[in-house]
């Protein structure tokens, strides 16, 4: 079972559910008043209150995260939270939506200190105030199994600037933010399957995997400007194949263009065979996303602009599967594709 790894440094009896709700929880609703001080069991969110404007619709993503499973169990409660509300606003990201508010539901087994969750609360705290989103409600349960964390976000965008997956036309070029292969890197150096990488590479590297960093100004300037979008959670190549399922097309990538990190790159050098890792490991919650090639300059200055490098690594083409050019051009097949849940 989870437990603190940072917190108050002193261990204190859990209080109950509501006593929980009123001194970790509340404070952080409190810039919400469709939150009733989290003493009701709905939120509300009217048209007129500033939040929503008018020609404008919401865009709602739930992702969660389980103990074992999406995190170790000793990974403390702050970067915990922190990544949880990451992915979620990441998935804004990619729709081009501006985050409002968002809803916690945790299934807290008993053995879970009191001192992990008053981290976890800091960790909401602190992106709160970097990313400009509030809590509206949500649900605590205890349970016999492992940690479970289940978050809703809400965000919106201006009626009519959908950017959806099944957008992708025949002929576009694909592109991603940020750089590939650093999440499902650093998850290996934590694992310590990383040898001979320095430690300031790997440092880098576990950053990346425990911190995302949601490209939300990124998204919302995209509206306009690109056909289809996504994040990247899973693997590259397996997101860009559910753009090409919704959008029934196909597409080639070419490794030589992948944009990678310093350290990624210097982990290819000792062992090209993490590759495989960095096109199918998934955890980049980069924006990959397809647009006509004539787009490509105003592309370019826009991440000048907000900060974040955007890539072309390949086109959108009339086949239905997602082909993997070597250096020479020469097709490769990966053992894998991406994470899979199921």
């Amino acid at each position: 079972m989870a437990t603190g790894g940072s917190g108050s440094g002193t261990t204190q009896e859990r209080p109950g559910e509501f006593e929980l709700i009123a001194s970790l929880f509340a404070p952080l609703a409190q810039e919400f008043s469709g939150a009733c001080g989290l003493e009701d069991d709905a939120a509300y969110l009217a048209l007129t209150d500033g939040l929503v404007h008018t020609g404008e619709e919401l865009v709602l993503k739930t992702d969660a995260l389980i103990a074992g499973v999406h995190f170790l169990k000793s990974d403390p409660g702050d970067m915990v939270a922190r990544k949880l509300l990451r992915v979620n606003l990441s998935d804004l990201a990619a729709k081009g939506a501006r985050p409002i508010v968002y809803m916690l539901a945790a299934m807290l087994p008993a053995s879970l200190e009191y001192g992990w969750l008053q981290c976890f609360a800091q960790g909401l705290k602190a992106d709160q105030d970097e990313f400009g989103i509030v809590l509206a409600g949500g649900d605590t349960d205890a349970t016999p199994g492992p940690l479970a964390l289940s978050l809703t976000v809400i965000g919106a965008i201006p009626a009519g600037q959908r950017l959806l997956r099944s957008a992708a036309k025949v002929g576009d070029a694909v592109f991603v933010s940020g750089t590939i292969g650093d999440g499902a890197l650093g998850l290996a150096a934590i694992l310590g399957q990383l040898d001979g990488v320095p430690q300031s590479d790997a440092d880098f590297l576990v950053n990346r995997y425990r911190l995302p960093r949601p490209r939300l100004e990124l998204g919302q300037r995209l509206r306009g400007l690109v056909h289809a979008t996504m994040d990247i959670s899973d693997g590259l190549v397996g997101d860009l194949q559910h753009i090409c399922d919704a959008s029934h097309v196909g597409a080639t990538i070419e490794i030589s263009r992948l944009p990678l990190s310093d350290a990624a790159r210097a982990m290819l050098t000792i062992a090209p065979v993490w590759v495989e890792t960095v096109i199918g490991g998934g955890d980049d919650y980069e924006l990959l996303f397809t647009a006509p090639p004539s787009h490509q300059e105003a592309l370019t200055s826009l991440g000048r602009n907000v900060g974040v490098p955007i890539t072309r690594i390949g086109s959108i083409d009339v086949g239905k599967r997602v082909r993997v050019l070597d250096a020479d051009g020469q097709e490769i097949v990966p053992r894998t594709t991406g994470y899979h849940h199921f």
